[in-house]
């Protein structure tokens, strides 16, 4: 009969459904992270450019 208990309250158990929650939540912000840093790259990318120049030209001249 302690087996039935035991395994009757390992069904109960919550802590583990939990954990595989937050899991999956912290997986999906990682990657909305993600797509959101490839999207904005390029147009960081060329702002950093266009920064560079201006320090430059300012510079030399």
């Amino acid at each position: 009969m302690k087996l039935f208990k035991l395994k009757k309250n390992f069904v109960k158990d919550e802590d583990g459904a939990v954990t595989v929650d937050w899991v999956v939540l912290t997986a999906a912000i990682v990657g909305i992270g993600l797509v959101v840093l490839n999207i904005i790259r390029g147009g960081v990318y060329d702002a950093a450019s266009d920064i560079y120049s201006s320090l430059t030209d300012a510079i030399t001249q």
